[in-house]
């Protein structure tokens, strides 16, 4: 199992009471904070994507894909409505949204779904390898579905969690799919005050 697979599964268990570190986050905390995996894909944009390009602002990273119709909408919704909500500080905030789908999220389509929730929003994407090397060293898992009746069609359930990478690089915190954007412009904020 890999470190942050490990730091990951103790966050999880230990979620309630790690939920505040000294700066008061709402969270789930990596305590010591350690560097985020870096990796090098597509963006939406077409060109190259490399997280560690992001450094100075906080990104934060979340996973799903543009066939999603339940949980990844709800996420993109309640990010575009903190990153409304953070007024002036937005700009200092990058969302990237890393695919679990990559056999159908091209550049182009990541573009245009993610810009009917906010049009800074990044997408992620690239060979299957390169996006499940993504996936395992952030502990994501994704399980591919068919739908009923079809030979073509599925459906990719996922681990659905939101990492703050801060302005250093490093991993920071973790909020699982269901809380709110105050908790992330709370969360937010004060990861760009420190």
């Amino acid at each position: 199992m890999s470190k942050l697979k490990t730091a990951l599964l103790a966050m999880t268990l230990s979620f309630g009471a790690q939920a505040a570190d000294t700066l008061g986050l709402k969270a789930g905390v990596f305590d010591p904070p350690r560097m985020a995996p870096d990796f090098t894909v597509r963006g939406s944009d077409g060109k190259e994507l490399k997280l560690s390009q992001y450094r100075g602002k906080l990104v934060l990273l979340e996973f799903g894909y543009t066939s999603c119709v339940d949980v990844c909408p709800v996420s993109l919704g309640m990010l575009a409505e903190a990153r409304r909500q953070m007024g002036a500080q937005a700009s200092q905030l990058q969302v990237i949204y890393v695919t679990v789908d990559p056999e159908r999220d091209t550049p182009d389509r990541m573009r245009n779904y993610l810009r009917a929730f906010d049009p800074t929003f990044i997408g992620a994407t690239g060979t299957p390898q390169q996006m499940a090397r993504v996936r395992h060293d952030y502990g994501i898992t994704a399980t591919k579905k068919m739908i009923d009746g079809s030979k073509t069609d599925y459906t990719v359930g996922h681990s659905s969690y939101l990492y703050f990478v801060d302005r250093r690089g490093s991993l920071r915190a973790l909020l699982p799919f269901g809380r709110t954007a105050a908790d992330v412009v709370h969360d937010a904020t004060l990861l760009l005050k420190n």
